[in-house]
């Protein structure tokens, strides 16, 4: 009964401290978005996965027009809008304790500490976009979570990211 305590448990915990998307904004507080008026989208860092690449770029599209931008050609956008990516393997360490005890040192009585070694995928995009005239990079966004073996599960990771990354879009200027 205990160890099938300490199996649940490890296993809610186990989900508890899997890693939330994390998605982050920045831009030039100075720029005046209202000026951009049409954009286009291409991807610059490649990550290994045409179609995700284009699922990351209609999401991107999604957006934008959402907020009231018209997609156009690159040559004659108001903005270039560059998406990057890249997928890593990361280790994650878990240490779970069954029996009586604090980690099986004696403190209310003995205990085992069982300790694995995992392995999770973890993806980040980035969205730049520039000002088409100046080249400057007017806002940057990042989104990073574990992806999935499942590809309609990223794909929805994608599309949430890309909502978290562009809700309070476009920015609006600090008044100086």
């Amino acid at each position: 009964m205990t160890l099938r305590l300490g199996i649940f448990s490890a296993v809610i915990l186990t989900a508890l401290m899997l890693p939330a998307q994390d998605v982050k904004t920045d831009y030039d507080h100075n720029y005046d978005f209202s000026q951009i008026k049409t954009f286009a989208v291409k991807v610059g860092t490649t990550w290994g996965n045409p179609l995700q690449q284009q699922r990351a770029k209609d999401a991107v599209i999604q957006q934008l027009t959402a907020k009231g931008w018209t997609q156009a050609d690159e040559s004659t956008a108001d903005a270039i809008v560059v998406i990057h990516g890249t997928t890593k393997t990361q280790q994650s360490v878990d240490t779970f304790y069954s029996g009586g005890g604090w980690g099986g040192w004696g403190y209310g009585g003995s205990g085992i500490a069982t300790t694995t070694t995992n392995e999770i995928h973890v993806g980040t995009g980035m969205v730049d976009i520039f000002d088409a005239k100046t080249k400057k990079l007017v806002f940057r966004g990042t989104a990073q979570d574990e992806l999935s073996e499942k590809p309609e599960k990223n794909e929805k990771k994608i599309e949430k990211a890309a909502e978290k990354m562009f809700k309070n879009f476009p920015p609006k200027p600090k008044a100086g």
